[in-house]
This record gives C-alpha cells, structure tokens and sequence, in this order.
C-alpha cells in the first residue's frame, strides 16, 4: 500500500509545470512560479491529500493484528480510490477549475476516506481483527477522529462553485475539523 501512495505523490509531482527548453515561457524561476502559482496549488493540495490519508492508512493498519478478505477488499476499493483522486486531480488540470472538476476531486478524496473509514469498522467490529491491547476506548476514538477527513472533502464541494480558490482553500479547514474530532470523541485510553 505504501508503494501505491509514494507512487501516487509522484504521480503528482509529474504532472507540475515543468519549462519547456524549445520554447522558454519564463525568463526566471520566479517568473515561472509567479506567473504559474494557480498550476501549483492543485498539485500541492493533492499532495498534502495524500499524505494525510497516507498516514491516516498507516496509523489505522499499524492496529491490526489480521485481515481478512472483507477488509482487503475494502482496503482495495480504498487505493483504487487514491487512484481515482489521481484521475480527478488531472481532469481537475486539464479541464480547468471548473466546479465539476472540484466537486470530482472532492468526491474522490471523500471515496478515499469512507473506505478507510469502513475498513476500520469492519476490523475493528468485536475486536474482530484489531491488536488485542487496543481498548474499546480507543477504537471509538480512532473511528470517531478519521470521520474528519471524508467530512472535510464533503465540506469542500460547495466551495467548488463558490470559485477555484475558495475550493482550495477549504481544503484547510481539515485541521480544524481533526481538532474538533479528536476534542469530542476525548482521549484514547
């Protein structure tokens, strides 16, 4: 699964402005990202996407002691959904930041998190799957905390048709979100 993620940051990185020798469009680096920084926000957005659900997958799986083939196959659906947000982001490139490029990216994302989020549930259902020092207090506390990032990409689809940077900026009402979570589900014994 970590191979999945690095290679969907790279895959991101891949698709960045790069200058084009034959036919300069910049005279300088700076040039390059002030004249190009709105080609640089939906990268670096996805980017830090990723790594927050590349975390979120690490800390989720790193409390199992099993799988199964239920939870695989949710854990699938979950990196074909990493996948997808890939596909999303570049439409997103391509076809402009129109609000249905931004509403698709913002399902995407939200895709990436429901699975996560169910795979967790379903393992950790009656201990069915998870570490057995893991308390009954924690695993509510670790459901409760990962509805924060599926909530935030639902949050952001209104904002794609506010306009493109009020959709990109939305995306940084995660930390608050993640706040509030972790405040009301209390501390993990």
């Amino acid at each position: 699964m970590d191979v999945v993620f690095a290679l969907a940051i790279w895959r991101i990185f891949t698709i960045l402005p790069r200058p084009d020798p034959d036919q300069p469009e910049w005279d300088t680096v700076l040039e390059m990202f002030t004249t190009q920084w709105a080609l640089f926000v939906t990268p670096i957005i996805g980017i830090l996407i990723l790594v927050v659900f590349w975390l979120q997958n690490n800390a989720l799986l790193s409390r199992l002691r099993a799988t199964d083939s239920l939870h695989a196959g949710l854990v699938v659906f979950q990196l074909f959904f990493v996948l997808f947000l890939l596909y999303a982001i570049r439409v997103g490139m391509v076809g402009g930041s129109a609000p249905d490029t931004r509403v698709l990216e913002s399902v995407a994302a939200a895709l990436v998190g429901l699975f996560a989020y169910l795979a967790w549930r379903y393992a950790a259902t009656r201990h069915r799957l998870v570490a057995e020092d893991i308390s009954d207090a924690e695993i509510h506390a670790t459901s409760h905390s990962n509805l924060a990032e599926p909530l935030t990409a639902l949050l952001t689809i209104p904002f794609a048709f506010v306009g493109p940077m009020a959709w990109e900026l939305s995306w940084f009402l995660y930390p608050l979100i993640q706040r509030l979570f972790r405040r009301s589900s209390g501390p993990a014994s």
